[in-house]
């Protein structure tokens, strides 16, 4: 079940990619069904603020009409950031699936961890490795794709 809700978000990064935004795909999953999906849309936006993890629980919460997902879980496909991290705690989130690790700026447990590491109010669950190959090999095309078009200008 968790790599089949894994790749859900993949789709999700995929359309970023699309995009030419950093692919990273979230969905939100309560009782077994998805009730959001988001992908980054911070170019198409020029918003610091449009990553997928908060969009999805956005969507999430307007969907359950409340802003307590106590019940949800969400699979995202890389490390959330700060920001992410932050806004899944503030949320209340019962689990965090991650796909790869963000070795840069991961703030779930690579460059430190937000959700288990201090005290606050609320503990999110987390597992890491869901599709890890899937989910670092979207990135790592992405990247040289990138490197590509730049290097035509």
């Amino acid at each position: 079940m968790q790599e089949q809700f894994m790749k859900e978000a993949l789709k999700e990064a995929k359309k970023a990619y699309n995009k030419l935004e950093i692919p990273v795909g979230a969905i939100i999953v309560k009782d077994g069904k998805i009730i959001a999906r988001a992908h980054n849309i911070k170019e198409e936006n020029q918003d610091t603020t449009k990553h997928a993890e908060i969009i999805a629980i956005q969507k999430a919460s307007k969907k359950l009409e409340t802003w307590r997902l106590n019940d949800c879980e969400m699979y995202v496909t890389l490390e959330p950031c700060a920001m992410c991290a932050g806004a899944i705690i503030q949320a209340r989130l019962k689990k965090l699936y991650i796909g790869t690790m963000d070795q840069k700026t991961g703030a779930c447990g690579s460059v430190l961890n937000l959700l288990q590491d201090f005290k606050f109010n609320h503990i999110v669950e987390l597992e890491t490795g869901i599709l890890k190959e899937d989910c670092e090999q979207i990135l790592k095309n992405f990247f040289k794709e990138l490197r590509k078009i730049k290097s035509k200008k």
